[in-house]
């Protein structure tokens, strides 16, 4: 075999500062749900969260949040969404996968905790999450 690949089991890793900003904007979008995009990078299997950026054009309301992807900038440091899910569990919805963007989908379910945060791949698979200093 020419090209040995390395299977890595994937996690989530963000930043306090970003997992306080998500929490604060889910709390301010409420009941509504919120939408954000996830900025940082990947290594090994390890996913690095460390800014936050608020999608332009974006819209909600208190069952879907979106955004035109054709008017993002392009930037390589994006690696995916948060969104909030006000009712309802914090797993993905069938909407929620067919619109998956990057390479993780962080779902923070109400009341908007630390405990209420997920990370799920494109197939439905939760990633295992932890938050970094």
């Amino acid at each position: 075999m020419f090209f040995k690949r390395t299977k890595y089991e994937r996690r989530v890793v963000l930043h306090r500062e970003v997992l306080d900003s998500i929490l604060s904007y889910c709390q301010m979008k409420h009941p509504n749900e919120g939408v954000l995009i996830l900025k940082g990078k990947s290594k090994n299997g390890v996913i690095t969260v460390d800014g936050l950026v608020i999608p332009p054009f974006s819209n909600s309301g208190p069952t879907f949040a979106g955004f035109p992807h054709s008017f993002l900038p392009f930037d390589m440091s994006y690696i995916g969404m948060v969104h909030s899910h006000p009712s309802g569990p914090a797993t993905p919805s069938v909407t929620d996968l067919h619109n998956f963007f990057g390479l993780v989908s962080v779902i923070v379910g109400f009341p908007y905790e630390d405990k209420s945060v997920f990370a799920w791949d494109s197939g439905g698979k939760q990633i295992p999450l932890e938050v970094g200093s």
